[in-house]
């Protein structure tokens, strides 16, 4: 994913979720994948996907059942 692709979607998810927080961090290395967090706490992955040259994105968030509250 090119520098230019990851700012217009974390400007999309910014504006979408109105959270000025969300970063999305351009991998370390290619081929790795593309890490989104909400305040310094990460929280899934991003992934492109190219189909019949139309681009769309895919964002992966895991939710940690340690995370959650306990059950009522």
């Amino acid at each position: 994913m090119t520098a230019n692709e990851i700012a217009r979607v974390q400007s999309y998810l910014r504006r979408t979720f109105a959270n000025e927080r969300i970063a999305i961090s351009p991998p370390m290395r290619p081929g790795a994948p593309v890490e989104v967090s909400i305040a310094g706490e990460f929280i899934g992955v991003l992934h492109r996907d190219e189909d019949e040259g139309e681009v769309s994105y895919a964002l992966n968030i895991s939710i940690l059942e340690e995370d959650l509250p306990p059950v009522a």
